[in-house]
């Protein structure tokens, strides 16, 4: 077997155990029996599991930032130098990344990978993303601060967290979405569907008012009581 074919054979089994299981519940062992390669091949060609998993990411990011950024330049050239509107923004960022998984695996993977960055991501994973990939995310932001400029700092890193989550488990969740849509409303949904009727609610959670000081008060009161 070619090395590069070893190299493909391993990325691809880990990324679907990794989403599948997790990153502390996907041992190497498991990898590589899926695999069909020794532990030998892996410690070769990645060094550790870490690293394997850094990989497995990178697969995805790589093609995601190089898109991203070149998507980005279009919208500040188109706008010369004024705001790019929020729903312009989200849709290129969705728009992004569908087309990467098409050149990867599936969607449902991608966004479960994505999903566990978040909620299980140890202190490697957080510093390669942000070492690597971190500067196409805080061109990202920026763009989002100037189209939301009545937001405070801390609210609109809310709202984005808040927004990303709701895509990662709506996207993640695809397959069980389309047959609850098949059988109680008799659609077919595409993933285009998904990401048009997606677009608005996450668009207004955005642009939602401010809680007032007044309602954070009765809410504190209530819980507090």
């Amino acid at each position: 077997m070619a090395q590069s074919d070893t190299v493909t054979r391993i990325l691809d089994t880990a990324e679907v155990l990794f989403a599948e299981r997790g990153f502390a519940e996907t041992s190497l062992r498991n990898i590589t029996s899926k695999a069909r390669v020794n532990l030998a091949a892996v410690n070769y060609h990645f060094g550790s599991k870490k690293a394997l998993i850094q990989a497995v990411f990178s697969r995805y990011l790589d093609p995601f930032s190089l898109r991203f950024h070149a998507a980005l330049d279009e919208l500040e050239k188109y706008h010369a130098g004024g705001v790019t509107p929020l729903e312009t923004l989200l849709e290129t960022m969705a728009t992004t990344v569908l087309a990467v998984p098409a050149e990867r695996n599936s969607l449902k993977v991608f966004m479960r990978l994505l999903g566990l960055a978040y909620s299980q991501a140890q202190g490697h994973l957080r510093r390669h993303i942000q070492q690597e990939y971190g500067d196409v995310f805080a061109r990202f932001t920026e763009l989002v601060r100037k189209a939301t400029p009545d937001l405070p700092d801390a609210e609109r890193f809310w709202r984005l967290h808040f927004m990303l989550g709701t895509v990662i488990f709506t996207l993640s969740g695809l397959d069980a979405l389309r047959d609850i849509a098949e059988k109680d409303y008799h659609e077919q949904v595409t993933v285009r569907d998904l990401i048009r009727r997606l677009r608005p609610v996450v668009v207004a959670a955005m642009n939602a008012p401010l809680p007032s000081a007044v309602e954070e008060g009765k809410y504190a009161n209530a819980h507090a009581s």
